[in-house]
């Protein structure tokens, strides 16, 4: 039996299921896809421009703003392009970018745990109208004859929908796990870089502070004895 004569026996529950695998696998291939382009790239960026920072802010600025396709790039570019930020505000467009950024790496999330919620349901419902139509079709006077088998060969195909929905459901988990870690992991790294660099900052207007403070001029006013 090929997966056409399966599809025409699984019922109408087949056409739903059909479609949520098209929709899982459209959001599959795509998620894979933007993972592939980005982590083997986004710690050399991170650790590029904390290099680059240690030594001169344009440089780690305009490192950043190079790699802007990457989630990284976006992320550390977003305080270093601020002119002269207070370390609140620093800190404040990292936590910004970092929210943007992640939310862009959930894309397809919501999609994928519909197909995994749906996908079981209909093929057990598929299955039930299939039990239906089967055994509504069974004489109690027919059930110790041979007329019943193809009765059982109903119930068996009215199976297939069911075992079709949990096919479906499972590479989609696994999947979705998979991406789930991958967010879990850039999340890990942005915390690290970010901290790093807000760090750094933090370090760099200390000193500029400190520098530009005007030192207080002592009192060059003569105190007046009392006269008696």
């Amino acid at each position: 039996m090929n997966i056409a004569e399966l599809f025409a026996r699984g019922g109408l529950a087949m056409w739903p299921l059909l479609f949520l695998s098209v929709l899982s696998l459209g959001t599959i291939i795509d998620r894979i896809w933007f993972w592939s382009r980005i982590l083997t790239k986004e710690r050399e960026v991170a650790g590029r421009v904390l290099e680059a920072a240690r030594r001169e802010w344009s440089a780690a600025t305009d490192i950043a703003q190079r790699a802007d396709k990457l989630p990284m790039g976006r992320f550390l570019s977003a305080p270093l392009s601020l002119e002269a930020p207070d370390p609140e505000v620093f800190r404040l467009a990292l936590e910004t970018s970092a929210d943007e950024e992640l939310t862009v790496m959930r894309k397809g999330e919501k999609i994928l745990e519909a197909v995994i919620a749906l996908s079981p349901m209909i093929g057990l419902l598929g299955t039930v109208f299939g039990l239906i139509n089967s055994l509504g079709s069974i004489d109690l006077s027919d059930l110790a004859s041979d007329s019943t088998s193809g009765t059982v060969l109903g119930i068996g195909e009215a199976l297939i929908s069911t075992a079709a929905g949990l096919v479906i459901a499972i590479v989609s988990l696994a999947f979705y796990r998979l991406f789930q870690g991958f967010v879990f992991g850039q999340a890990k790294v942005f915390r690290q870089s970010g901290s790093e660099l807000e760090l750094l900052y933090r370090q760099a207007w200390s000193v500029k502070q400190r520098s530009t403070a005007v030192p207080a001029t002592p009192s060059t006013e003569v105190p007046q004895s009392d006269e008696n």
